[in-house]
């Protein structure tokens, strides 16, 4: 069975981006020992444009062959005129109040869990939750692997890592990578 991988960058303090889920300026902290790793790692999670800039597009998928978006984080790059980001997987938006998409990628509207237990036990790699918060709120209790990018900054308030009510739910510690530039990636699977 696949499992779902919210994987996503986060502050020291969990938010993911500013109130308005703006969460660039986390790319400051990157560099070139991040990146190789990331482009080693997982490269399916940079955006098709991206990979083509960084020469990379040809590089297979690694861990994941869909990725699940809110409306609010597919948004981000329509502005630029990017309408499929993610093209080398099957996208998926969840969004009720969006129209239409393009062709390659998939609106869901509906009853968003029981769409990601039936990706779940379709044949594949695994799925990225690629966010936002109110997502990621809805989809806490499918979430079996958690993949938590942390930049050395602190927010104060934002976009929290998921907009979830109190609920202990337990993880186990699966690994931890630390880059010279503070970032730290630490994976966890869903203890069940």
């Amino acid at each position: 069975m696949r499992k779902l991988s919210y994987l996503i960058a986060t502050s020291i303090d969990g938010f993911i981006g500013s109130a308005d889920g703006d969460g660039e300026f986390f790319t400051k902290y990157v560099d070139d020992a991040y990146l190789e790793w990331m482009f080693a790692e997982f490269p399916e999670t940079l955006p098709t444009h991206v990979r083509r800039h960084f020469g990379i597009d040809d590089r297979p998928n690694r861990r994941y062959d869909a990725t699940i978006m809110g409306r609010g984080t597919y948004a981000v790059g329509l502005p630029q005129g990017v309408t499929s980001p993610y093209g080398h997987l099957k996208q998926y938006v969840v969004s009720r109040s969006l129209q239409e998409v393009p062709p390659e990628v998939e609106l869901v509207a509906g009853d968003l869990v029981a769409e990601v237990r039936e990706l779940k036990r379709q044949d594949g790699l695994d799925i990225w939750l690629c966010g936002g918060a109110d997502v990621a709120a809805q989809l806490v209790d499918e979430i079996d692997e958690l993949v938590i990018k942390t930049y050395p900054c602190f927010l104060g308030s934002g976009m929290p890592l998921a907009a979830a009510g109190f609920e202990i739910r337990e993880f186990a510690l699966d690994s931890v990578t630390s880059f010279k530039s503070g970032i730290v990636v630490t994976t966890y699977t869903r203890k069940r």
